[in-house]
């Protein structure tokens, strides 16, 4: 997985995600169809960001990240989207992995605060592998087809995220692309020739 500039051949898979989404009734808050917002930005500013998910090996779009800083209180914030064909396979752990090594490491900031879909237990489970802690639920729920749904605050510091690294991913095998132990028939037709 690398993370780049979203291009505009990307706009076309970035909208099929959407339309992917909607088909499939995937009403979740914060879903992939918050992107759109964010996909006519001409230029990012400062430190705001939006960037592409790309998988290395096939050069497929499978998601995008778009991060807002402050710089003068040293936090963050982010959100994200995996095409629903691509989720579980590990790309939103190993982004969020990139991003905050770089913003913490590389650009100083001491805070990263998202907000998630209390529905979302993926996402949920996800930020709590990576170290984030639940710090509040704000009284904003939305009423959606008779089902409450409400923000989680989750925030990670600095001091918190280097801790958690040196410590090592608590699921190493995660994804799924990960699950078999042995490589697939294209290896054995590699290493034959």
């Amino acid at each position: 997985m690398r993370l780049r500039e979203i291009r505009p051949a990307d706009h076309r898979v970035l909208a099929g995600f959407d339309r992917d989404a909607a088909r499939g009734h995937d009403l979740r808050l914060g879903g992939y169809r918050h992107w759109a917002a964010h996909r006519g930005r001409v230029a990012d500013s400062g430190d705001d960001f939006h960037f592409a998910i790309e998988a290395r090996h096939s050069r497929a779009v499978v998601g995008s990240m778009w991060i807002q800083a402050d710089p003068a209180t040293r936090r963050f914030s982010y959100g994200i989207g995996i095409g629903p064909q691509h989720r579980r396979c590990g790309y939103a752990a190993d982004a969020v992995t990139v991003l905050l090594t770089v913003m913490f490491e590389q650009r100083g900031y001491r805070e990263c605060v998202v907000s998630v879909n209390g529905a979302n237990f993926a996402s949920l489970a996800l930020h709590g592998e990576l170290g984030f802690r639940e710090e509040g639920r704000p009284r904003d729920t939305e009423l959606r087809l008779g089902e409450v749904r409400y923000p989680v605050l989750m925030g990670l510091t600095a001091a918190r995220f280097a801790a958690h690294q040196r410590r090592g991913p608590l699921r190493p095998e995660r994804g799924r692309h990960w699950r078999t132990p042995r490589r697939g028939r294209h290896w054995a037709s590699r290493t034959a020739s």
